[in-house]
């Protein structure tokens, strides 16, 4: 009960701060739109910003868990290090096209975007590093390609998500062909055998 309490609290949150905006979503609102009384939201939560930051937990946790699957499969490291990265990518491009919830949040103040990526960013630096070990180990991967990569891809991500998100046009300068390219750009400048087949 009290988890389902606390989570409907969160997505109750979550849909006012995309409507309405963070600033502008009192404890009030949260409380009458969640059907609880202020008391309740206090035992939850000390303020409207540990709120904010439990949503953007759960949206940052949401993004990882597709990533942690590639991890934990039984493919070979460069397919793990391809569908790993077309995964992330794949994250920002399909949250640029949602109307509501958190792209909504960051399309008001795109500086919040810097709050998930710090959330986001070391524990998939964490992943990258796994699969990119497993391939070194594997004799797949370069270990100097390796050693550089992670800080290619934390740019990259970074821009992607940027103008992903920040983009209003269909002059997005990540498409799925792009990311496709991307993708095998990165992975074949990694591996020993550039023949092998990702």
């Amino acid at each position: 009960m009290v988890l389902k309490t606390r989570e409907k609290l969160i997505e109750v949150a979550r849909q006012l701060f995309a409507h309405k905006g963070v600033e502008n979503t009192t404890m009030n609102d949260i409380a009458a739109a969640s059907d609880k009384g202020r008391r309740t939201i206090y035992t939850y939560f000390k303020n409207k910003r540990e709120i904010y930051n439990a949503v953007i937990e759960r949206e940052s946790e949401n993004m990882l868990e597709s990533l942690r699957e590639v991890l934990h499969s039984d493919l070979p490291p460069a397919r793990k290090l391809a569908e790993s990265l077309k995964r992330r990518f794949e994250i920002i491009m399909q949250l640029s096209q949602r109307q509501d919830s958190i792209k909504i949040i960051f399309y008001r103040d795109l500086r919040r975007i810097d709050k998930i990526r710090k959330l986001v960013g070391e524990k998939e630096e964490e992943i990258l590093t796994m699969i990119l070990k497993e391939g070194v180990d594997a004799g797949e991967f370069d270990i100097m390609q390796a050693k550089r990569l992670p800080s290619l891809v934390k740019i990259l991500l970074q821009s992607s998500d940027y103008l992903n998100l920040k983009a209003e046009t269909d002059d997005k300068i990540t498409t799925a062909n792009l990311i496709d390219k991307s993708v095998e750009y990165i992975v074949q400048g990694i591996l020993i055998n550039r023949k092998s087949c990702i």
